[in-house]
Protein backbone atom coordinates (compact mmCIF):
# COMPACT_ATOMS: atom_id res chain seq x y z
CA UNK A 1 0.00 0.00 0.00
CA UNK A 2 2.12 3.08 -1.18
CA UNK A 3 2.19 5.72 1.53
CA UNK A 4 3.04 9.32 1.58
CA UNK A 5 2.66 12.65 3.43
CA UNK A 6 -0.96 13.40 1.99
CA UNK A 7 -3.83 12.90 4.42
CA UNK A 8 -7.55 13.37 5.13
CA UNK A 9 -6.24 15.87 7.22
CA UNK A 10 -4.30 18.00 5.24
CA UNK A 11 -6.34 20.54 4.13
CA UNK A 12 -6.87 21.38 7.66
CA UNK A 13 -3.66 21.32 8.93
CA UNK A 14 -3.64 25.58 9.44
CA UNK A 15 -5.79 24.76 12.34
CA UNK A 16 -2.80 22.69 13.41
CA UNK A 17 -0.37 24.50 16.04
CA UNK A 18 2.53 23.80 18.08
CA UNK A 19 3.31 25.44 21.32
CA UNK A 20 6.16 24.25 22.59
CA UNK A 21 6.27 27.25 25.45
CA UNK A 22 3.55 25.13 26.95
CA UNK A 23 3.77 25.15 30.48
CA UNK A 24 1.77 21.57 30.51
CA UNK A 25 3.60 18.70 28.16
CA UNK A 26 4.96 21.21 25.99
CA UNK A 27 2.68 20.47 22.97
CA UNK A 28 -1.13 21.80 22.24
CA UNK A 29 -2.99 20.87 19.76
CA UNK A 30 -5.74 22.67 18.11
CA UNK A 31 -8.37 21.40 15.39
CA UNK A 32 -10.79 22.50 13.49
CA UNK A 33 -14.64 20.99 13.99
CA UNK A 34 -14.27 19.03 10.59
CA UNK A 35 -10.89 17.40 11.83
CA UNK A 36 -12.45 16.92 14.71
CA UNK A 37 -14.89 14.77 13.27
CA UNK A 38 -12.24 13.08 10.96
CA UNK A 39 -10.14 12.27 13.88
CA UNK A 40 -13.30 10.67 15.80
CA UNK A 41 -14.40 8.83 12.80
CA UNK A 42 -10.79 7.07 12.26
CA UNK A 43 -10.69 6.60 15.67
CA UNK A 44 -14.04 4.82 15.44
CA UNK A 45 -13.03 2.80 12.19
CA UNK A 46 -9.92 1.46 13.80
CA UNK A 47 -12.29 0.40 17.30
CA UNK A 48 -15.01 -1.51 15.05
CA UNK A 49 -11.95 -3.38 13.37
CA UNK A 50 -10.14 -4.02 16.77
CA UNK A 51 -13.09 -5.42 18.65
CA UNK A 52 -14.87 -7.14 15.76
CA UNK A 53 -12.16 -9.53 14.89
CA UNK A 54 -10.97 -9.85 18.43
CA UNK A 55 -14.54 -11.25 19.20
CA UNK A 56 -13.73 -13.72 15.72
CA UNK A 57 -10.48 -14.56 17.58
CA UNK A 58 -11.88 -15.01 20.99
CA UNK A 59 -14.87 -17.23 19.49
CA UNK A 60 -12.43 -19.37 18.15
CA UNK A 61 -10.09 -20.20 21.25
CA UNK A 62 -13.41 -20.60 23.91
CA UNK A 63 -15.68 -23.06 21.57
CA UNK A 64 -13.86 -26.02 20.42
CA UNK A 65 -16.93 -26.45 18.11
CA UNK A 66 -15.29 -24.03 15.90
CA UNK A 67 -12.54 -25.87 15.16
CA UNK A 68 -12.88 -27.73 12.01
CA UNK A 69 -11.63 -26.88 8.69
CA UNK A 70 -13.73 -24.08 6.93
CA UNK A 71 -13.37 -21.81 10.31
CA UNK A 72 -9.28 -21.65 10.41
CA UNK A 73 -9.88 -19.39 7.52
CA UNK A 74 -11.96 -17.18 8.99
CA UNK A 75 -9.19 -17.28 12.24
CA UNK A 76 -6.83 -16.38 9.99
CA UNK A 77 -9.05 -13.56 8.22
CA UNK A 78 -9.24 -12.38 11.15
CA UNK A 79 -5.88 -11.94 12.33
CA UNK A 80 -5.11 -10.28 9.16
CA UNK A 81 -7.96 -7.82 9.66
CA UNK A 82 -7.12 -7.44 13.29
CA UNK A 83 -3.13 -6.56 12.30
CA UNK A 84 -5.14 -3.50 10.39
CA UNK A 85 -6.93 -1.85 13.24
CA UNK A 86 -4.37 -2.92 15.91
CA UNK A 87 -0.89 -1.68 13.98
CA UNK A 88 -1.71 0.19 10.49
CA UNK A 89 -4.07 2.30 11.19
CA UNK A 90 -3.20 3.57 14.93
CA UNK A 91 0.51 4.59 13.63
CA UNK A 92 -1.14 6.04 10.39
CA UNK A 93 -3.18 8.95 12.46
CA UNK A 94 -0.62 10.64 14.10
CA UNK A 95 1.43 10.74 10.94
CA UNK A 96 -1.26 12.16 8.99
CA UNK A 97 -1.36 14.91 12.13
CA UNK A 98 1.81 16.54 11.81
CA UNK A 99 2.38 15.48 8.40
CA UNK A 100 5.97 13.45 9.38
CA UNK A 101 6.95 10.68 10.25
CA UNK A 102 8.99 10.85 13.86
CA UNK A 103 9.31 7.27 15.18
CA UNK A 104 12.04 6.30 13.29
CA UNK A 105 13.06 4.59 10.03
CA UNK A 106 13.08 1.18 11.53
CA UNK A 107 9.65 1.16 12.73
CA UNK A 108 8.34 2.89 8.99
CA UNK A 109 9.84 -0.14 7.63
CA UNK A 110 7.76 -2.33 10.08
CA UNK A 111 4.72 -0.39 9.74
CA UNK A 112 5.04 -0.55 5.50
CA UNK A 113 5.56 -4.45 6.24
CA UNK A 114 2.41 -5.02 8.48
CA UNK A 115 0.38 -2.66 6.47
CA UNK A 116 0.79 -3.99 2.86
CA UNK A 117 1.69 -7.62 4.79
CA UNK A 118 -2.27 -7.80 6.20
CA UNK A 119 -4.07 -6.21 3.49
CA UNK A 120 -2.55 -8.84 0.82
CA UNK A 121 -3.36 -11.42 3.52
CA UNK A 122 -6.95 -10.37 3.88
CA UNK A 123 -7.13 -10.61 0.23
CA UNK A 124 -6.04 -13.86 -0.49
CA UNK A 125 -7.80 -15.28 2.48
CA UNK A 126 -11.01 -13.83 1.14
CA UNK A 127 -10.05 -16.14 -1.88
CA UNK A 128 -9.31 -19.19 0.08
CA UNK A 129 -13.00 -19.02 1.74
CA UNK A 130 -14.60 -18.58 -1.81
CA UNK A 131 -12.85 -21.38 -2.72
CA UNK A 132 -13.89 -23.06 0.23
CA UNK A 133 -17.70 -22.14 0.05
CA UNK A 134 -17.18 -23.84 -3.92
CA UNK A 135 -15.70 -27.19 -2.43
CA UNK A 136 -19.07 -27.18 -0.10
CA UNK A 137 -21.16 -27.12 -3.29
CA UNK A 138 -19.51 -29.21 -5.81
CA UNK A 139 -17.92 -31.76 -3.43
CA UNK A 140 -20.44 -32.08 -0.80
CA UNK A 141 -19.60 -35.33 0.68
CA UNK A 142 -16.15 -35.54 0.64
CA UNK A 143 -15.65 -32.01 1.57
CA UNK A 144 -17.67 -32.58 5.23
CA UNK A 145 -16.40 -36.00 5.87
CA UNK A 146 -13.11 -34.22 5.81
CA UNK A 147 -14.07 -30.99 8.09
CA UNK A 148 -12.21 -32.22 10.98
CA UNK A 149 -9.02 -32.97 9.20
CA UNK A 150 -7.21 -29.40 9.76
CA UNK A 151 -3.73 -30.13 8.51
CA UNK A 152 -4.43 -29.39 4.88
CA UNK A 153 -6.22 -26.07 6.18
CA UNK A 154 -3.20 -25.29 8.03
CA UNK A 155 -0.46 -25.69 5.37
CA UNK A 156 -3.06 -23.60 2.76
CA UNK A 157 -3.12 -20.52 5.22
CA UNK A 158 0.69 -21.25 5.83
CA UNK A 159 1.17 -20.68 1.95
CA UNK A 160 -1.36 -18.01 2.05
CA UNK A 161 1.10 -15.51 4.62
CA UNK A 162 4.05 -16.71 2.71
CA UNK A 163 2.87 -15.81 -0.46
CA UNK A 164 1.09 -12.49 0.99
CA UNK A 165 4.34 -11.25 2.27
CA UNK A 166 6.06 -12.67 -0.85
CA UNK A 167 4.17 -9.70 -3.32
CA UNK A 168 5.52 -6.41 -0.98
CA UNK A 169 8.11 -7.99 1.80
CA UNK A 170 11.30 -8.02 -0.12
CA UNK A 171 10.41 -4.72 -1.62
CA UNK A 172 9.91 -2.96 1.25
CA UNK A 173 13.02 -4.26 3.15
CA UNK A 174 15.97 -4.10 0.01
CA UNK A 175 14.39 -1.45 -2.10
CA UNK A 176 15.69 1.17 -0.71
CA UNK A 177 19.46 -0.98 -0.57
CA UNK A 178 19.02 -1.02 -4.08
CA UNK A 179 18.15 2.82 -4.64
CA UNK A 180 20.31 4.19 -1.57
CA UNK A 181 17.32 5.98 -0.21
CA UNK A 182 15.59 4.96 3.34
CA UNK A 183 12.06 4.86 3.32
CA UNK A 184 11.77 8.42 5.55
CA UNK A 185 12.81 11.06 3.22
CA UNK A 186 11.71 14.86 4.11
CA UNK A 187 9.12 13.03 7.10
CA UNK A 188 7.51 11.06 4.63
CA UNK A 189 7.17 6.90 5.53
CA UNK A 190 6.38 5.26 2.02
CA UNK A 191 7.64 2.10 0.16
CA UNK A 192 10.51 3.23 -2.37
CA UNK A 193 8.14 1.46 -5.15
CA UNK A 194 5.72 3.52 -5.22
CA UNK A 195 7.14 5.52 -8.33
CA UNK A 196 7.46 2.55 -10.04
CA UNK A 197 3.92 2.05 -12.24
CA UNK A 198 5.54 -1.59 -13.32
CA UNK A 199 6.08 -2.97 -10.62
CA UNK A 200 2.46 -1.38 -8.88
CA UNK A 201 0.74 -2.83 -12.04
CA UNK A 202 2.58 -6.40 -11.50
CA UNK A 203 1.23 -6.49 -7.75
CA UNK A 204 -2.14 -4.98 -8.38
CA UNK A 205 -2.81 -7.89 -10.85
CA UNK A 206 -1.62 -10.73 -7.49
CA UNK A 207 -3.46 -8.38 -5.16
CA UNK A 208 -6.64 -7.29 -6.80
CA UNK A 209 -7.21 -8.79 -10.03
CA UNK A 210 -6.60 -12.09 -9.27
CA UNK A 211 -8.24 -12.36 -6.10
CA UNK A 212 -11.68 -10.28 -7.94
CA UNK A 213 -11.57 -12.79 -10.83
CA UNK A 214 -11.26 -15.80 -8.21
CA UNK A 215 -14.06 -14.93 -5.89
CA UNK A 216 -16.37 -14.21 -9.11
CA UNK A 217 -15.52 -17.31 -10.67
CA UNK A 218 -16.23 -19.48 -7.84
CA UNK A 219 -19.75 -17.25 -7.07
CA UNK A 220 -20.11 -18.06 -11.15
CA UNK A 221 -20.03 -21.66 -10.86
CA UNK A 222 -22.06 -22.27 -7.66
CA UNK A 223 -24.66 -20.03 -9.40
CA UNK A 224 -25.08 -21.99 -12.23
CA UNK A 225 -25.31 -25.62 -10.22
CA UNK A 226 -27.89 -23.77 -8.58
CA UNK A 227 -29.74 -23.37 -11.25
CA UNK A 228 -29.06 -26.30 -12.99
CA UNK A 229 -30.28 -28.30 -9.86
CA UNK A 230 -33.44 -25.79 -9.72
CA UNK A 231 -35.02 -26.73 -13.18
CA UNK A 232 -34.46 -30.43 -12.05
CA UNK A 233 -36.45 -29.38 -9.38
CA UNK A 234 -39.17 -28.26 -11.04
CA UNK A 235 -38.58 -31.07 -13.70
CA UNK A 236 -39.08 -33.21 -10.46
CA UNK A 237 -35.96 -34.69 -10.56
CA UNK A 238 -34.55 -34.80 -6.90
CA UNK A 239 -31.14 -33.37 -7.84
CA UNK A 240 -27.44 -34.12 -8.07
CA UNK A 241 -26.66 -35.78 -4.80
CA UNK A 242 -24.72 -38.82 -3.35
CA UNK A 243 -25.17 -41.78 -5.33
CA UNK A 244 -24.35 -43.92 -2.53
CA UNK A 245 -27.40 -42.71 -0.73
CA UNK A 246 -30.13 -45.30 -1.88
CA UNK A 247 -33.33 -42.93 -0.57
CA UNK A 248 -31.86 -40.36 -3.20
CA UNK A 249 -31.87 -42.20 -6.74
CA UNK A 250 -34.37 -41.49 -9.44
CA UNK A 251 -38.17 -42.58 -10.03
CA UNK A 252 -36.92 -46.31 -11.98
CA UNK A 253 -34.13 -46.61 -9.64
CA UNK A 254 -36.16 -45.59 -6.68
CA UNK A 255 -38.68 -48.33 -7.82
CA UNK A 256 -35.86 -51.03 -7.96
CA UNK A 257 -34.28 -49.97 -4.84
CA UNK A 258 -37.33 -50.65 -2.96
CA UNK A 259 -38.20 -54.16 -4.99
CA UNK A 260 -34.84 -55.34 -3.80
CA UNK A 261 -35.11 -53.62 -0.04
CA UNK A 262 -38.22 -56.34 0.33
CA UNK A 263 -36.53 -59.25 1.85
CA UNK A 264 -33.83 -56.88 3.86
CA UNK A 265 -37.00 -55.13 5.62
CA UNK A 266 -36.69 -56.55 8.92
CA UNK A 267 -33.15 -56.35 10.69
CA UNK A 268 -30.95 -55.03 8.31
CA UNK A 269 -28.77 -51.92 9.50
CA UNK A 270 -27.87 -48.47 7.37
CA UNK A 271 -25.89 -45.36 7.80
CA UNK A 272 -28.24 -42.30 6.92
CA UNK A 273 -26.60 -38.63 6.92
CA UNK A 274 -27.16 -36.39 9.63
CA UNK A 275 -27.96 -33.37 8.45
CA UNK A 276 -27.02 -30.26 10.91
CA UNK A 277 -29.07 -27.65 12.54
CA UNK A 278 -27.99 -25.84 9.09
CA UNK A 279 -29.46 -28.37 6.63
CA UNK A 280 -25.46 -29.40 6.33
CA UNK A 281 -24.38 -33.09 5.59
CA UNK A 282 -21.42 -33.63 7.83
CA UNK A 283 -21.41 -36.93 6.58
CA UNK A 284 -20.13 -40.33 8.54
CA UNK A 285 -18.39 -38.80 11.35
CA UNK A 286 -21.49 -37.60 12.75
CA UNK A 287 -23.90 -40.45 10.98
CA UNK A 288 -25.89 -42.51 13.70
CA UNK A 289 -26.84 -46.24 12.92
CA UNK A 290 -30.44 -46.52 12.78
CA UNK A 291 -32.52 -50.28 11.84
CA UNK A 292 -33.74 -50.29 8.40
CA UNK A 293 -37.15 -48.64 8.03
CA UNK A 294 -40.12 -51.36 7.66
CA UNK A 295 -42.09 -52.41 4.68
CA UNK A 296 -44.64 -49.82 5.49
CA UNK A 297 -41.66 -47.25 5.54
CA UNK A 298 -40.48 -48.18 2.36
CA UNK A 299 -42.69 -46.08 0.53
CA UNK A 300 -41.75 -44.98 -3.23
CA UNK A 301 -42.15 -41.09 -2.23
CA UNK A 302 -39.22 -39.69 -1.74
CA UNK A 303 -39.89 -37.25 0.72
CA UNK A 304 -36.51 -37.78 3.09
CA UNK A 305 -34.53 -37.24 -0.50
CA UNK A 306 -36.48 -34.54 -1.53
CA UNK A 307 -35.55 -32.61 2.38
CA UNK A 308 -31.88 -33.30 2.04
CA UNK A 309 -31.81 -31.78 -1.51
CA UNK A 310 -34.39 -29.11 -0.45
CA UNK A 311 -32.08 -27.92 2.41
CA UNK A 312 -28.82 -28.64 0.82
CA UNK A 313 -30.15 -26.13 -2.62
CA UNK A 314 -30.76 -23.43 0.05
CA UNK A 315 -27.68 -23.96 1.98
CA UNK A 316 -25.83 -23.73 -1.50
CA UNK A 317 -27.92 -20.59 -2.34
CA UNK A 318 -27.08 -18.90 0.91
CA UNK A 319 -23.74 -19.21 -0.26
CA UNK A 320 -24.31 -18.24 -3.36
CA UNK A 321 -25.84 -14.77 -1.92
CA UNK A 322 -22.41 -14.27 0.60
CA UNK A 323 -20.24 -14.45 -1.90
CA UNK A 324 -22.13 -12.24 -4.35
CA UNK A 325 -21.49 -9.81 -1.23
CA UNK A 326 -17.95 -10.44 -0.56
CA UNK A 327 -17.13 -9.48 -4.30
CA UNK A 328 -19.30 -6.42 -4.16
CA UNK A 329 -17.63 -5.37 -1.15
CA UNK A 330 -14.23 -6.02 -1.79
CA UNK A 331 -14.31 -4.56 -5.47
CA UNK A 332 -15.87 -1.40 -4.09
CA UNK A 333 -12.87 -1.41 -1.64
CA UNK A 334 -9.97 -2.43 -3.50
CA UNK A 335 -10.44 -1.75 -7.10
CA UNK A 336 -10.39 2.64 -6.71
CA UNK A 337 -7.02 2.51 -4.61
CA UNK A 338 -5.19 -0.19 -7.39
CA UNK A 339 -6.38 2.09 -9.89
CA UNK A 340 -5.26 6.17 -8.18
CA UNK A 341 -2.36 3.70 -7.40
CA UNK A 342 -0.98 2.96 -10.90
CA UNK A 343 -2.00 6.27 -11.91
CA UNK A 344 -0.46 8.54 -10.09
CA UNK A 345 2.61 6.57 -10.38
CA UNK A 346 2.83 6.39 -14.25
CA UNK A 347 2.04 10.29 -14.09
CA UNK A 348 4.41 11.10 -11.40
CA UNK A 349 1.78 12.80 -9.92
CA UNK A 350 2.55 12.20 -5.99
CA UNK A 351 1.42 15.74 -4.19
CA UNK A 352 -1.72 16.02 -2.25
CA UNK A 353 -4.84 14.30 -3.42
CA UNK A 354 -7.73 14.48 -1.13
CA UNK A 355 -9.62 11.52 -3.58
CA UNK A 356 -6.67 9.15 -3.32
CA UNK A 357 -6.77 9.99 0.47
CA UNK A 358 -10.17 8.65 0.23
CA UNK A 359 -9.84 5.92 -1.73
CA UNK A 360 -6.83 5.22 0.60
CA UNK A 361 -8.59 4.58 3.53
CA UNK A 362 -11.60 2.93 1.58
CA UNK A 363 -9.29 0.10 1.23
CA UNK A 364 -8.76 -0.38 5.17
CA UNK A 365 -12.45 -0.18 5.77
CA UNK A 366 -13.15 -3.54 3.87
CA UNK A 367 -10.97 -4.99 6.80
CA UNK A 368 -13.70 -2.95 9.06
CA UNK A 369 -16.64 -5.13 7.20
CA UNK A 370 -15.19 -8.58 6.70
CA UNK A 371 -16.21 -9.71 10.61
CA UNK A 372 -19.90 -9.08 9.70
CA UNK A 373 -19.37 -10.13 5.94
CA UNK A 374 -18.02 -13.62 6.88
CA UNK A 375 -18.12 -14.95 11.01
CA UNK A 376 -20.86 -13.02 12.32
CA UNK A 377 -23.49 -13.91 9.63
CA UNK A 378 -22.70 -17.36 10.34
CA UNK A 379 -25.05 -19.33 12.65
CA UNK A 380 -22.35 -21.40 14.74
CA UNK A 381 -20.08 -18.39 15.30
CA UNK A 382 -22.82 -16.63 16.78
CA UNK A 383 -23.49 -19.37 19.59
CA UNK A 384 -20.19 -19.06 20.41
CA UNK A 385 -20.38 -15.17 20.27
CA UNK A 386 -23.53 -15.29 21.99
CA UNK A 387 -21.24 -17.51 24.76
CA UNK A 388 -18.56 -15.38 25.13
CA UNK A 389 -21.00 -12.49 26.37
CA UNK A 390 -22.40 -14.68 28.46
CA UNK A 391 -19.67 -15.98 29.80
CA UNK A 392 -18.37 -12.28 30.81
CA UNK A 393 -21.91 -11.26 32.58
CA UNK A 394 -21.69 -14.60 34.40
CA UNK A 395 -18.54 -13.64 35.74
CA UNK A 396 -19.30 -9.70 36.43
CA UNK A 397 -22.32 -11.25 38.68
CA UNK A 398 -19.96 -13.83 40.50
CA UNK A 399 -17.14 -11.11 41.35
CA UNK A 400 -17.50 -9.60 44.86
CA UNK A 401 -17.71 -6.45 45.06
Amino acid sequence: MSVDNASVFQEEMPTFHRNFNSPSAGLSLKFSTRTSALLVITVLLALITVLGNALVVIAFAVDKNLRHRSNYLFLSLAISDFLVGAICIPLYIPYTLRKTWSFGRELCKFWLVIDYLSCTASAFNIVLISYDRYQSVYNAVSYWNHQGATARAVVQLAAVWILAFAVHGPAIMFWDYVVEVGPVVNGTCRAQFHSNWHFLMCVSILDFAVPTLSVAYFNTQIYRSIRKRSQRSAAEDPGPLPASSPTCLGGPARLAHFLRSIPLALGQRTQTPHLDSEGQEEGLRHSSETHSPSFGALSLAPSRCDTRSHFKLLRDRKTARSLAVILVAFAICWAPYSLFTIIRAASRKLEFDPWYDFVFWLQWVNSSLNPFLYPLCHKKFRKAFLKVLSYRRVVNSVTPR
